[in-house]
C-alpha cells in the first residue's frame, strides 16, 4: 500500500530501481493548452549540478551515468495517470550525488500567462517498475497563483541511504531560477 506524504514529509526508498511518475491537470477555464514539463538536477555536496550534463530534461533524456532517464516530453497532458515519467537506478548513481531535484514548470509560461495556479490535481509518485505498485504519493494541494516552475519532490542521501521529500515550493521565474539556483 503506498504512502501518502504531506508537504515537508520524509520517507526511506528502499528499492534501487524505480519510476517517478508526474500528472497535473490544466483547470477547465484555461483557454490555451498547458505544456509542462519535469526536470531532474542531479546535484553534489554543495547543491550544485555535478556537470550540465546531469540536468536530465526533454533536451537532455539521459544523465551520464545512465542512473536518470527521462521517458519523454508529453505536450499537452493529456490522459489520465503519469503525464511525464523519469526512470531512476540509484545502483548506477555517480557517487558524488548527493540529492535529485524533481522540478515541473510551464513552458512558454509568461507568453500564455500561465501559472501553477491554473493547474489542479498535481502530484508525484513512486512505484517498482517491476510490478507497478505504489511506494508513495504526493499530492499537491497549494495554490500556486504566481508561480511558473514548482519542486515537487527530491531524493536525497543520508548516511548511505536514500530518502524522499515532499517539497512543493514554487518559483515565479519558471526554470531559469532553478537553472540559476543550482548551476
Amino acid at each position: 500500500m503506498a504512502i501518502s506524504l504531506e508537504k515537508g514529509q520524509r520517507v526511506n526508498v528502499s528499492l534501487p530501481k524505480f519510476t517517478v511518475g508526474l500528472g497535473w491537470d490544466a483547470n477547465g477555464a484555461v483557454g490555451e493548452k498547458f505544456d509542462l514539463d519535469a526536470s531532474v538536477f542531479i546535484l553534489g555536496e554543495n547543491k550544485k549540478l555535478l556537470a550540465d550534463e546531469y540536468f536530465v530534461f526533454y533536451n537532455n533524456l539521459k544523465s551520464p551515468d545512465t542512473s536518470v532517464e527521462h521517458t519523454g516530453d508529453n505536450r499537452d497532458g493529456s490522459g489520465d495517470g503519469d503525464d511525464e515519467s523519469i526512470q531512476i537506478d540509484l545502483s548506477k548513481i555517480n557517487p558524488l550525488a548527493t540529492e535529485i531535484c524533481i522540478v515541473v514548470t510551464i513552458d512558454e509560461a509568461a507568453v500564455r500567462k500561465q501559472n501553477f495556479g491554473q493547474v489542479r490535481n498535481a502530484f508525484v509518485r513512486i512505484y517498482n517498475q517491476d510490478n507497478n505498485e505504489e511506494m508513495l504519493k504526493y499530492d499537491l494541494d497549494e495554490d500556486f497563483s504566481i508561480e511558473t516552475a514548482v519542486e515537487f519532490g527530491r531524493l536525497y542521501k543520508r548516511g548511505g541511504e536514500w530518502k524522499f521529500e515532499a517539497v512543493g515550493v514554487g518559483l515565479k521565474g519558471g526554470l531559469e531560477d532553478y537553472l540559476n539556483k543550482y548551476n
